[in-house]
């Protein structure tokens, strides 16, 4: 049913610069295509399901999703291995305009890295079928307008390594989304929610290099590295008595030694560290490192401290995407249940969101299993009626700002403002 589309205006107090009637044959098409290639959607998620490709590995992923915008129509401009060598960026564009040109590039992220071992068991085959749908749904939904307020283009970027290299935070530094004006994608989880505020993430890698020695014969001529590690795992321990409660550190040692009758002379330890913002990191990360350095300063060891991956951010919220698509969600039949007080998933899409106005929201896929778990991975094989409604959400809430300029402006001051508070 269509009754329900046209709300978001209303309830804002705004008019649609594009007629109603126009408004509405646009969502009436953009449902119709995502429908009709729900059987290519299904095949394009599960066949990234079924071959589950790790971080910066995702070859047959990216193939897969190259070959679906390829073969789309010739309007679609396809770059494979785009600045990486599994991203891709496909892109479709423009139309419109009435009164002075204006561009507007809307783009769409899809995901596809899998974890190890455990396949696809945070859905990302998922976010690849969302904004591939999203996509082509917006894009037969504009070509329906006459008339827009702007011209439109419409960008898909294929990002790679989310859950261990941060393949956004290298497509930033690319370039990748300098000519991107909005950024929309949907993640998967244990319900429907608009915005959950995500936190920020460092993981640091901590060497100690140590002299090894008979442990009995000759022990006073070792330096031990293990001892270095326990000490500095001892301190972060205490160090959490004094932390804000939303404030997390947690870690591993990874190496201690070869056998107990040798000291050892090389240690490793492996910890992450989170905040909600990042400002708080910072902070963090500082005394963090003070535990490290005291531990080698207390046994003589030499330590490097090494941040082997890039540090993702928190997410910024964005009120006004974030009610125009759960207002769509629910014309959609979507339940937003009760926001949870806290969520401490990170991911790198919160670095996009520091650069460009977008959304994140997350979508149940029917199942109560958790994330990363194997029940969730066979869920995420599935789960084709709740990834396609995400999809038409996502579209849908384009489909919104493009119409309506005052809602463009609105979007555009919740990201300026979103940023100030996280400045001071």
């Amino acid at each position: 049913p269509l009754g329900g589309f046209a709300r978001p205006a209303e309830w804002l107090g705004l008019q649609y610069e594009a007629q109603q009637a126009g408004f509405l044959l646009g969502l009436f098409t953009l449902h119709q295509r995502i429908d009709s290639l729900k059987q290519q959607l299904h095949s394009l998620s599960r066949d990234i399901w079924t071959r589950p490709e790790v971080a910066g590995e995702e070859v047959n992923a990216h193939d897969v999703l190259v070959r679906f915008f390829s073969e789309q129509d010739q309007a679609w401009t396809v770059q494979s291995h785009y600045e990486l060598p599994t991203a891709f960026r496909a892109s479709w564009g423009s139309v419109g305009t009435t009164g002075e040109p204006r561009r507007l590039n809307v783009g769409f992220l899809c995901e596809y890295d899998a974890l190890p071992e455990i396949g696809h068991a945070c859905g990302h085959n998922l976010i690849a079928e969302v904004g591939a749908a999203a996509a082509v749904g917006l894009k037969a939904a504009v070509e329906t307008q006459p008339e827009l307020p702007v011209e439109v283009t419409i960008t898909v970027l294929g990002t790679p390594a989310e859950e261990a290299m941060g393949g956004k935070i290298d497509l930033i530094r690319a370039g990748a989304f300098t000519d991107v004006d909005l950024i929309f994608m949907a993640h998967p989880a244990q319900q429907d929610a608009s915005f959950l505020p995500t936190v920020t993430i460092a993981e640091v890698s901590v060497k100690y290099h140590g002299k090894a020695s008979h442990a009995s014969a000759y022990p006073w001529e070792g330096v031990n590295a293990l001892d270095a590690a326990v000490l500095a795992y001892s301190n972060l321990s205490a160090l959490r008595q004094q932390l804000k409660p939303e404030w997390k550190l947690h870690g591993i040692i990874k190496h201690g030694g070869a056998k107990p009758n040798i000291i050892p002379a090389y240690s490793e330890l492996e910890f992450y560290l989170r905040t909600p913002r990042l400002s708080d990191l910072w902070d963090l990360k500082a005394k963090a490192e003070a535990c490290f350095r005291a531990a080698a300063l207390a046994t003589g060891c030499q330590v490097e401290i090494i941040y082997p991956a890039h540090t993702y951010s928190n997410i910024l919220p964005n009120d006004t995407l974030a009610t125009l698509y759960k207002s769509n969600g629910e014309a959609l039949g979507m339940v937003f249940p009760e926001q949870p007080a806290s969520f401490s998933g990170s991911t790198d899409f919160g670095n996009v969101s520091f650069i460009v106005p977008g959304i994140h929201p997350f979508f149940h896929i029917g199942t109560d299993a958790l994330n990363h778990t194997e029940k969730y991975a066979e869920a995420a094989g599935t789960a084709q009626l709740y990834a396609l409604r995400a999809a038409k959400a996502l579209a849908m809430t384009a489909v919104d700002v493009l119409c309506c300029s005052d809602l463009l402006q609105r979007v555009r001051d919740d990201f300026r403002l979103a940023k100030l508070r996280e400045e001071k």
